[in-house]
């Protein structure tokens, strides 16, 4: 089985990582176009012996793209096209039914209440997204919150699939080396209470929110991952209310840098207003730190117990500062792994992910070979041995460390 998996972009953001680590758990041979922006995800993507072509679209309006588009896909011979992000499934979506291609999959990750992929979602944009959704043979939404607003919108019922994003558990675990490495070249002693945070440098994920309540906490320090427009408002900020020393932007984070820093850190903190899923918290999670957070579908859909050492809080700057203290004045804890990270797992994910696939080809349930994988039932094409070729492309292309913000 091939399949063609269209993005609009590979620089370091959460679903082009979420590609990233999926590709490597998928029993297929997957090739990968980027319409614009083949930044450091496409890199590690190469590095893992994936195929990437740059299309080099110049705009949400630059319809040649789409003639180029549907000749690569024509002369790929793709059984199945998945698309990623909103440009990419637009286009993807039209293209792949002009090549002929037997199904097309689409993945929904960054569906807010108002925006989508952090612009405001518009009637116009809607419109288009419908349209083109029809093209497809199933629509994947990262968490059932983004699942309902699918079907809010119009989307049949029925062309909705919840596959969760997913994480590498195992290279998320809290590693004592990691953590005292960092804190050293960062010039933090062992006995600093450290907050992190890990995302896009963008109004919505209100970091100002959390530095405001940082520089309100004495003794505390905030090691921020990320890079984008609001970096030099977040430095002022910082400096503004005195807290210049403490609060530390690191800038975009690969090779592991994340799971370093979630090591390093002894609490976590997500204050966004709006997310799909909340990758970032789930990570956290694994790597056995307590979370605040304000909105997390990933979170927030589970069923009581699943994660008991996430909190949510309201948002504003004053109670997460009250917050913040209580945590600080009981010290550094450390928890196991809660049950929603097992339920998290790429593994998980790519299984789901083969089921779409499918029921997209039109194989039926019937029809559909079943095996039994380490211990679990496996849906997919004829053509895959599920055990074999994932073992094939593990030892190919292994999977890499978390590096996301």
């Amino acid at each position: 089985m091939r399949a063609l998996h269209i993005i609009t972009g590979l620089g370091v953001g959460g679903a082009e990582q979420q590609l990233r680590l999926l590709l490597g758990r998928l029993p297929v041979d997957c090739d990968v176009v980027t319409l614009t922006n083949p930044g450091p995800v496409a890199d590690g993507l190469r590095a893992d012996g994936v195929r990437v072509t740059h299309l080099g679209m110049r705009g949400n309006r630059d319809l040649t793209a789409l003639p180029r588009l549907t000749s690569l896909i024509r002369r790929g011979r793709y059984d199945l096209v998945h698309t990623h992000l909103y440009r990419a499934c637009v286009y993807g979506r039209v293209a792949a039914r002009l090549a002929g291609v037997r199904a097309t999959v689409a993945t929904e990750h960054s569906l807010g209440r108002a925006e989508i992929e952090g612009r405001p979602l518009t009637r116009p944009t809607r419109a288009l997204y419908l349209r083109t959704e029809r093209l497809g043979a199933a629509t994947v939404a990262v968490s059932e919150t983004v699942a309902a607003r699918l079907r809010r919108w119009g989307v049949r019922p029925d062309r909705v699939h919840v596959v969760p994003n997913g994480i590498d558990a195992a290279g998320l675990r809290h590693d004592p080396r990691a953590r005292a490495e960092l804190r050293e070249r960062l010039g933090l002693g062992p006995d600093a209470y450290v907050v992190a945070g890990v995302g896009r440098l963008v109004p919505g994920k209100r970091f100002d929110v959390l530095v405001r309540a940082v520089a309100a906490t004495p003794g505390t320090w905030l090691l921020l991952a990320g890079e984008g427009p609001e970096r030099p408002a977040l430095a002022a900020l910082a400096r503004s209310l005195g807290a210049r020393r403490r609060v530390r932007l690191l800038g975009e984070q690969t090779g592991g840098g994340v799971a370093a820093l979630l090591s390093a850190a002894d609490l976590f903190v997500s204050p966004s207003g709006e997310e799909a899923f909340g990758l970032a918290v789930v990570e956290a999670l694994a790597a056995g730190l307590p979370v605040l957070h304000h909105v997390c579908p990933a979170v927030d859909d589970l069923p009581p117990g699943q994660a008991p050492a996430a909190r949510r809080f309201g948002g504003t700057t004053g109670e997460l500062t009250a917050l913040l203290r209580c945590r600080a004045a009981q010290g550094q804890r450390r928890h196991p792994p809660p049950p929603a990270v097992r339920r998290y797992d790429i593994a998980r994910s790519a299984r789901l992910v083969m089921e779409v696939y499918g029921h997209a080809l039109g194989s039926g349930r019937d029809a559909v070979p079943v095996r039994t994988v380490r211990g679990e039932r496996v849906r997919g094409s004829a053509a895959v041995r599920y055990e074999e070729c994932a073992g094939r492309r593990a030892r190919r292309r292994p999977v890499r460390g978390p590096s996301r913000t």
